[in-house]
C-alpha cells in the first residue's frame, strides 16, 4: 500500500504524521519527496548507503549549423527558446526537457548536453528504508526530482510518501498513483483555506482522502463542520502540546516520545485499509 502525506502549505506537521507512521509500521519505506526542503532524515537519521545523481538533457545551439529559421521557438511550449536577430536564446528554467527542439530542428543543429538538477540519498534509518530528494541550489526542477524519487518505490513493503507543500505540479507527481493521501491541517482560517485546496487536488487527480488535524486545541469546530459537508473522515488529531514541540526541536518523533503513539498510528492504518472511514 502506498500513502501519500501532503498539505496545503508547509510547516502544518505533514513530516511529523509521514515519519511516525513509518515508524509505528512494519516494514515500511519512507519517501520523502519535499526536494526542496526535505527534513524526514532529521527525525529517522538514515544511514546513507548511496548517493544517485538526477540529470536532464538541455538543448544546444551548433551555431555553425543554425540557420536561425526559429523553428525550435515555434515549437517550444515553454517559451524556453527565443530566436533573435543573429541569434538563438535559450533559457533553461523555462526548458522542460521534453526534446521537441532537437527532433523538429530542419538543420539538426540543436542538441542537448545533460545537467544535474538535484540528487538522490538512498539509506535506512531505525528500522525504515528510506529515500529522498535533494533538490539542486538554483534549479526550479522539483517535478521531475520528485518522480525520480517515486522510482524507487518498494512495493514488497508499505511506502510512506512525504509530499511536498502546497498544490503545485511537484505535489501532483508525489500524490498521484498512490492508494490514499492523508491531508494535515490545522484547526484555522488559513488552515481551512489551504486544506480546501489540497482536498481539490486529490479530487482532480482521483486520490481518497482523509483529514489529519495537528496542533489541535481542542475547537476544532472549523475544520469539522468543513469534513461533515465534503463528506472526509477526520482520522486523527495531534494534540497541540508543549512537551511534543520540544521534542520536535530535538528531533524526537511522536512514538519515540510517547509509545502509546506507536498504537495510536497502527489505529490510523488499519482504518485507511479499511477504507479510509472515520
Amino acid at each position: 500500500m502506498v500513502i501519500s502525506v501532503a498539505s496545503g502549505k508547509g510547516g502544518t506537521g505533514k513530516t511529523t504524521i509521514a515519519v511516525n507512521l513509518a515508524l509505528a509500521l512494519p516494514d515500511t519505506q519512507y519517501l520523502d519527496c519535499d526536494v526542496e526542503e526535505p527534513n524526514g532524515h532529521i527525525f529517522l537519521k538514515p544511514d546513507i548507503k548511496k548517493r544517485v545523481s538526477v540529470t536532464l538533457p538541455y538543448p544546444r545551439v551548433d551555431e555553425k549549423t543554425c540557420d536561425l529559421c526559429g523553428e525550435c521557438a515555434e515549437v517550444c511550449e515553454y517559451g524556453a527558446i527565443a530566436v533573435v536577430k543573429n541569434q538563438v536564446l535559450i533559457f533553461d528554467d523555462l526548458c522542460h526537457s521534453c526534446g521537441s527542439c532537437v527532433m523538429l530542428c530542419p538543420q539538426k543543429a540543436i542538441y542537448e548536453v545533460r545537467q544535474e538538477i538535484g540528487r538522490i540519498e538512498i539509506g535506512e534509518g531505525k528500522g525504515v528504508s528510506f529515500a529522498h530528494g535533494i533538490l539542486k541550489l538554483g534549479s526550479t526542477r522539483a517535478h521531475p526530482l520528485v518522480e525520480e524519487v517515486k522510482k524507487y518505490s518498494d512495493a514488497s513493503k508499505t511506502v510512506i510518501i512525504d509530499a511536498p507543500p502546497g498544490t503545485s505540479c511537484p505535489v501532483v507527481e508525489a500524490v498521484k498513483g498512490t492508494d490514499y493521501c492523508l491531508l494535515v491541517t490545522e484547526p484555522t482560517p488559513f488552515g481551512l483555506n489551504d486544506l480546501r485546496l489540497a482536498v481539490e487536488m486529490t479530487r482532480a487527480i482521483g486520490v481518497p482522502s482523509g483529514i489529519v488535524i495537528n496542533r489541535s486545541d481542542g475547537n476544532d469546530r472549523l475544520i469539522e463542520d468543513y469534513a461533515a459537508k465534503e463528506g472526509l473522515p477526520i482520522l486523527l488529531r495531534v494534540p497541540m502540546e508543549r512537551q511534543i514541540a520540544e521534542a520536535y526541536s530535538k528531533g524526537i518523533s511522536l512514538v519515540e516520545w510517547d509509545e502509546n503513539y506507536r498504537d495510536i498510528f497502527k489505529t490510523l492504518f488499519a482504518t485507511i485499509e479499511e477504507g479510509g472511514a472515520a
